[in-house]
C-alpha cells in the first residue's frame, strides 16, 4: 500500500527560515527551506511512502525553525514537544494524522484539508495553535483497480525500501510571493483526484505519458505543463540518435548466463523484455513466485542525457535457505540504436545474508543473428558480475550461491522465452532423409573429380614433353644407322637426349601411378557403405563427410585412411581413400536396429596396410550420445585424439542420426526383456516424469526412465537421496538444505555389482555396491565412497524402501546392457531371420569354403620348419578339437572358437574333413573380423605322418571378399619321440586389387608368427603333461 502526501501551502506562518518534515513509520522526508518572510508559503510538493499497517501507522508532519546551518538527521523527534533546541533547528510543532482515518474516506482519498500545527508547550512567542498547513492524502494499493495512465500531478516518486529513504519530485509552482486563491487551488486538486480515480475514463488516453501535472496560472486558469516522462518508443528513438556511434560493451567478468538466438527482430525482443507493463515479465513473475513488483517509468539521468534508466522493486520468493527478500534493480540503457541494445542492471539485495557487502550486475545484449529462411533473428547474451563493497570471509560462498541462484532463474527465463519465440537451433535441426538426400547430391561426377585430380604440374609437364617429342619426330629427317643401332631401333646420340628420355619416362611413371590410384579410389569401397539397417528399434545412421589435416605415414608424404565405427559391439568400416591427407568420403553407414538406444560411438581412423596386425592409427575419438543434443549430432566436427592427430589438429566431419522406427513399442519390448530378467513388472513412466528426469540430468529426449528408488549414498556420512535408472545411465540426486549432489554414469562403465550383508553403519540394510571399470566415471568421482588398488571407483547404496525390488531391477538392467553384443545381436536377429534362411546361408558358406581346397596350390611360401621334441600323436592333438586345442587357441586370441568333428569325405576314403569358426581379437586385427575355415587331413604317402590342408575366408575386413588364405601343414615322425613340422601359406586372389602385394606380405608375416607361437604352446603343454605323469 502506498501513501501519497501532497503538501500544498501554509497559512499564518509566523517563523522565518522554516521547513516541514514528514514521517511515516521509519521513512522520512522534508520540504525545502523557506528563505523569505511570506506568512502564506506555497510548496505544491508530492511525497510517497510505503504503508505496512493502516491501524498502527500515522503521518507525522513536523515544522522546524532553521538557523542557516546544515540540517542533521532527526532520530528522536517523537520524544520532543514544544520549542526544543537541537543545535541547528527548533521544533515548532507538529500534526499527527492516523492513516486509518484516510482509509475511511471515500476512495481512500482525503480531499485538501487545513490542519493546525499545534505545540504541546506554548511559550511566550506563540500560542498553542501556531499555524496551519494544507494537505491532501491518498492511499493507493497494488491491487486497487486504478488505470495505469492516470497519475497524481506527475509520475509517483519511488520509495527505496532498503535504505529507508524517500525521494520526492517538485511540482512546478508559483513564486512564494504570488498571491493565489485557495478556492482555485482546491478546485485544481479536486480535479486531479478525479482524474486519478475515475474508473470510466476513455482507454485511448492511457499511455506511458499520461496526464501530466497542472498548476493554476496567475489569472486562475488551469494550464498543462510540459511532459516530464515520454513514451518508451520515444525514448528509444532519442537513444538511437545519441548512441549510434557507441560500441557494444564487453561481457561481464562473471561469465555468460544466456547465449541464445531466436526468430524475432532485435527491436521486438527489446520491447518484450524492457517495455513498461510487459506481459512476458508478468508471466515470468508468476513462474518464479515474485510479488510486490513495482516499475518506475523510464527517465533520463540529469547528468547525461545518453542514459535512460528506471528502478524496479519486487519481493523474491523464499528458497529453502533464504527467506523472501526485497530486491531493487536499477536498469540503465547503455546502447539502443534500433538494431543493437545493451542494458546494464544493478541488483541490490540488502535483506539476504551479507546483502550489504555486495552488488550483482547483469548485462543484457541484444543484436542481430544470422538470417534463417529469410526471417530476421536476434541473439541475446546475458552476462553477470559481482562487486563487493567490503571484504568478507564468505566471498566464495556468496559468489557460488549467487551464480547458482541466477542460473536457476535464467533457466526459467530461457524456457519461457523459447515458448514465446522459436529458437534458431530448433529450426536448424535437419531432417534425416533430407540431409542424406542432400549428401547424395553432393557427390562429384567422375569427370569433375578427374579434372581436379589431374590438373597438376606432373600431368601437364608429361603431356608437354610427349607433345614436344611427337612434334620433334615429325619434323626430323631419318638418320643413318650408326653405333649399336639397327633398322627400327634408334638410340640417343648424346647425353642430353639420354636425360630427356629419362625425364619423359619418370613423368610417365608418375602419371601411371596417379591414374591407377584414381581408378582404385573409384572402384574400391568398403562393404558397409550404403548397406541398409535391418530390424525394428533404435537405428543409428552415421554419414562420414570428410577429414582434415590427417597425419602422413607413407614415405610419399600421404596416407591411405579409412574410418572404423564401433557401436554396441558392432563395427562398420568406410572405404579406403588412397594417397590423401584431406579425404572426402560422403558415405552413409547404418547400424542394425537395437532394442535400446546406444550410449557410445567409438571412432578411429587408420592407415591401411593389410588386413592383419595392428594398423597404424591416425587418430581416435569417442562420442557420448547423452552429452549431445540431436541438433549437435546432426552436423558436428569431431577432433581426433592421439599424439599425431592432436599435433596436426586432425578432425572428422560427421552427421549422426538416432531414430526409433518402432515408437513406444520398442520401449515396451525392452521393458519386457528386463522384466523377465528381474522377475517383476515394470511400467512405462508418464511423459511428465520422463521430462523431469531428462531435465534433472540434462539428457536428450529419447532417454526414458525405467525406475527411481529412495536410498542413501554411503560416503563419510550417509546422504539421503534418490537413485534413478534408465536404459543407458545410473543417476543419483540429493538436495540437503539447498546443497545439491548429482552424478551419473553409463551402464557400460559398470564392471560389477555386488550385494553386501547388512551392517551397523548401513542401519541394518543390505548394501548394493557398483564397481566401475578403471578410468571410467571420472565425472562421478565425488559420489564414490572409495577407490580400490586397481583404480576402480566403488559406489555404495543402502536403505532402500524395498531392497529386493530395487536390486533386482538394477541388476537386470546391468545384465541386459552389459551382455555380449553377439548374444544380443543374435537374439535380436532371430526376430527377423528365419531358420530356413539361416540354413541356406550356412550351406552356401560351406560350399564356398570347401571349393577353395580344390584349387591347385600356387605361390605358397614356407613359413615354418622345425623339429619338435614330442611325438606325432601329441602334435596332432592340436587338430583333434580337445582341451589342448581350445586352450592353445584361446591363448592365440581366437574368440568364440568352435569346431566340428572329423567326417569322411565322400569319394575319398582316406580323407577326413571338419569345419571351424572364430573371431579375431582386436589385438590381432584392428577390424575384429570373423573367420570361417575348412580343414582336410590325409596320411602322408610312404611315411608316418599327416598332411592338413586349411582354407580360410575372412569377413568384415577390407577387401576380405577379394581373396582367401590357404595353409598346408606337413607333420611326420622324424625319429623316436620327435616330429618334423613344415607349414606353407599362400593367398589366392578372386578379384584384382592394387593392394595384392601389400596384403600378401602382411598375411605371410602374420601367419608365420601365429604358427610359430602355436607350436611353441603345443610343445610346452605336451612337455608339462609328460612331467606331470612322471
Amino acid at each position: 500500500m502506498k501513501l501519497y502526501v501532497y503538501v500544498l501551502e501554509g497559512k499564518d506562518w509566523k517563523v522565518e527560515q522554516s521547513f516541514v518534515q514528514l514521517k511515516v513509520g521509519n521513512f522520512k522526508s522534508r520540504i525545502r527551506v523557506l528563505n523569505n518572510n511570506n506568512n502564506n508559503p506555497i510548496w505544491n510538493e508530492e511525497f510517497v511512502f510505503e504503508v505496512h499497517s493502516l491501524d498502527d501507522d500515522e503521518l507525522v508532519v513536523s515544522v522546524y525553525h532553521h538557523d542557516h546551518d546544515d540540517v542533521q538527521d532527526e532520530d528522536d523527534d517523537d520524544e520532543k514537544s514544544g520549542l526544543l533546541k537541537d543545535g541547528c533547528r527548533d521544533l515548532v510543532g507538529r500534526v499527527r494524522i492516523p492513516l486509518w482515518s484516510v482509509a475511511a474516506e471515500e476512495n481512500h482519498n482525503l480531499q485538501p484539508t487545513w490542519f493546525s500545527v499545534e505545540t504541546h508547550k506554548p511559550n511566550k512567542l506563540m500560542n498553542k495553535e501556531y499555524c496551519k498547513i494544507l494537505l491532501a492524502l491518498s492511499l493507493h494499493g497494488r491491487n486497487q483497480d486504478v488505470p495505469d495512465g492516470n497519475q497524481l500531478f506527475l509520475t509517483p516518486s519511488i520509495t527505496d525500501h532498503y535504505n529507508d529513504k524517500c525521494y520526492s519530485k517538485q511540482i512546478p509552482s508559483h513564486d512564494a510571493n504570488t498571491p493565489k486563491s485557495p478556492r482555485k487551488m482546491i478546485k485544481s486538486i479536486t480535479r486531479r483526484f478525479g482524474k486519478l480515480f475515475n474508473k470510466h475514463n476513455d482507454a485511448s488516453v492511457i499511455d506511458d505519458s499520461s496526464d501530466l501535472p497542472t498548476t493554476s496560472s496567475d489569472n486562475g486558469e488551469s494550464t498543462e505543463e510540459p511532459p516530464i516522462i515520454t513514451t518508451f518508443e520515444d525514448s528509444m528513438e532519442t537513444m538511437d540518435s545519441i548512441t549510434d556511434q557507441k560500441e557494444m560493451p564487453e561481457n561481464l567478468q562473471g561469465g555468460v548466463l544466456i547465449d541464445e538466438t531466436y526468430v524475432v527482430p532485435p527491436k521486438d525482443l527489446n520491447h518484450l523484455l524492457f517495455a513498461p507493463n510487459s506481459q512476458f515479465m508478468k508471466e515470468l513473475e508468476t513462474i518464479q513466485g515474485t510479488t510486490d513488483v513495482h516499475e518506475s517509468p523510464w527517465t533520463w539521468k540529469s547528468s547525461q542525457m545518453s542514459s535512460l534508466s528506471r528502478i524496479v522493486t519486487y519481493t523474491k520468493a523464499a528458497s529453502k535457505l533464504v527467506k523472501a527478500s526485497k530486491v531493487t534493480e536499477e536498469q540503465t540503457y547503455i546502447k539502443a540504436n534500433g538494431e543493437e541494445f545493451a542494458v546494464l542492471v544493478k541488483v541490490d539485495t540488502p535483506d539476504v545474508p551479507y546483502g550489504g557487502t555486495f552488488c550483482i550486475k547483469l548485462l543484457y545484449k541484444i543484436f542481430h543473428g544470422p538470417e534463417v529462411g529469410g526471417d530476421e533473428t536476434s541473439r541475446i547474451v546475458v552476462s553477470w558480475g559481482i562487486d563487493f563493497h567490503q571484504s568478507t570471509m564468505m566471498k566464495s560462498m556468496i559468489e557460488h550461491g549467487a551464480k547458482q541462484g541466477m542460473k536457476e532463474s535464467f533457466d526459467q527465463f530461457t524456457e519461457l522465452l523459447g515458448q514465446t519465440f522459436k529458437p534458431v537451433n530448433q529450426m536448424h535441426v535437419l531432417d534425416k532423409s533430407q540431409t542424406l538426400a542432400t549428401l547424395e547430391n553432393e557427390h562429384e561426377s567422375d569427370w569433375d573429380l578427374a579434372t581436379s585430380y589431374f590438373c597438376n604440374f606432373t600431368v601437364v609437364s608429361a603431356l608437354f614433353l610427349i607433345l614436344y617429342t611427337i612434334v620433334h619426330i615429325l619434323l626430323c629427317e631419318p638418320t643413318q644407322v650408326q653405333g649399336l643401332e639397327f633398322s627400327g631401333l634408334e638410340l640417343p646420340d648424346s647425353f642430353g637426349e639420354f636425360v630427356t628420355c629419362g625425364i619423359i619416362l619418370f613423368n610417365l611413371e608418375r602419371v601411371y601411378i596417379m591414374i591407377s590410384h584414381f581408378v582404385e579410389a573409384r572402384l574400391h569401397r568398403g562393404n558397409d557403405h550404403g548397406v541398409k539397417a535391418q530390424g525394428e528399434g533404435w537405428v543409428l545412421t552415421v554419414a562420414i563427410i570428410e577429414g582434415t589435416n590427417l597425419a602422413p605415414l607413407d614415405s610419399s608424404g600421404f596416407s591411405d585412411p579409412y574410418v572404423v565405427l564401433t557401436c554396441n559391439g558392432k563395427t562398420k568400416t568406410s572405404s579406403v581413400k588412397l594417397q590423401t591427407l584431406d579425404p572426402h568420403w560422403n558415405e552413409i553407414l547404418e547400424f542394425d536396429a537395437a532394442e535400446e538406444p546406444p550410449s557410445l560411438l567409438d571412432i578411429e581412423v587408420f592407415d591401411f596396410d593389410g588386413p592383419f596386425g595392428q594398423a597404424a592409427s591416425l587418430g581416435h575419438s569417442e562420442i557420448r550420445f547423452l552429452r549431445h543434443t540431436s541438433e549437435e549430432l546432426a552436423d558436428m566436427w569431431v577432433p581426433l585424439k592421439g599424439r599425431l592427430a592432436q599435433s596436426l589438429q586432425s578432425k572428422l566431419h560427421l552427421r549422426i542420426f538416432l531414430d526409433n522406427n518402432n515408437g513406444v513399442e520398442t520401449i515396451k519390448e525392452y521393458l519386457t526383456k528386463v522384466e523377465k530378467e528381474a522377475g517383476k513388472k515394470l511400467n512405462v513412466k508418464s511423459p511428465h516424469r520422463n521430462s523431469t528426469f531428462q531435465k534433472l540430468f540434462s539428457l536428450p529426449h529419447e532417454e526414458f526412465l525405467v525406475g527411481d528408488f529412495s536410498c542413501s549414498l554411503k560416503r563419510k556420512l550417509p546422504l539421503q537421496g534418490r537413485l534413478y535408472v534408465s536404459s543407458r545411465i545410473v543417476g543419483f540426486y540429493a538436495n540437503l538444505f539447498g546443497h545439491k549432489t548429482k552424478f551419473s554414469f553409463l551402464w557400460e562403465d559398470v564392471e560389477d555389482i555386488q550385494v553386501l550383508p547388512p551392517t551397523l553403519a548401513s542401519v541394518g540394510s543390505p548394501i548394493l555396491v557398483m564397481v566401475l571399470l578403471k578410468g571410467r566415471g571420472v565425472d562421478a568421482r565425488h559420489g564414490a565412497k572409495s577407490q580400490d588398488e586397481e583404480g576402480r571407483l566403488r559406489f555404495y547404496f543402502h536403505s532402500f524402501v524395498s531392497f529386493s525390488s530395487a536390486s533386482r531391477t538394477i541388476i537386470a538392467l546391468w545384465r541386459t546392457r552389459s551382455s555380449s553384443p553377439d548374444q544380443k545381436t543374435d537374439a535380436f536377429e532371430d526376430k527377423t531371420v528365419t531358420h530356413q534362411d539361416q540354413q541356406e546361408q550356412d550351406k552356401f558358406s560351406r560350399e564356398d569354403v570347401t571349393s577353395h581346397l580344390i584349387v591347385e596350390d600356387a605361390k605358397m611360401s614356407k613359413i615354418y620348419s622345425e623339429e619338435l621334441p614330442i611325438n606325432l600323436e601329441s602334435v596332432m592333438e592340436i587338430f583333434e578339437g580337445g582341451d589342448l586345442e581350445q586352450k592353445v587357441m584361446g591363448k592365440l586370441c581366437r574368440l568364440n572358437y568352435n569346431t566340428t568333428h572329423w567326417e569322411p569325405v565322400v569319394g575319398r576314403s582316406n580323407m577326413l574333413e571338419r569345419r571351424l569358426s572364430w573371431k579375431f581379437n582386436r589385438r590381432v586385427s584392428s577390424f575384429g573380423g570373423d573367420v570361417s575355415c575348412t580343414q582336410q587331413k590325409l596320411p602322408v604317402t610312404g611315411r608316418k605322418g599327416w598332411t592338413v590342408n586349411e582354407s580360410l575366408s575372412l569377413h568384415d575386413v577390407p577387401f576380405g571378399d577379394h581373396f582367401y588364405v590357404q595353409v598346408k601343414y606337413e607333420i611326420v615322425d622324424s625319429r623316436p619321440g620327435w616330429s618334423a613340422c613344415d607349414v606353407f601359406v599362400g593367398v589366392v586372389w578372386l578379384k584384382s586389387c592394387k593392394f595384392e602385394q601389400r596384403i600378401t606380405r602382411n598375411v605371410v608375416v602374420k601367419f608365420g608368427d601365429w604358427v610359430r607361437e602355436m607350436f611353441e604352446l603345443v610343445e610346452r603343454e605336451a612337455l608339462l603333461a609328460v612331467d606331470g605323469l612322471g
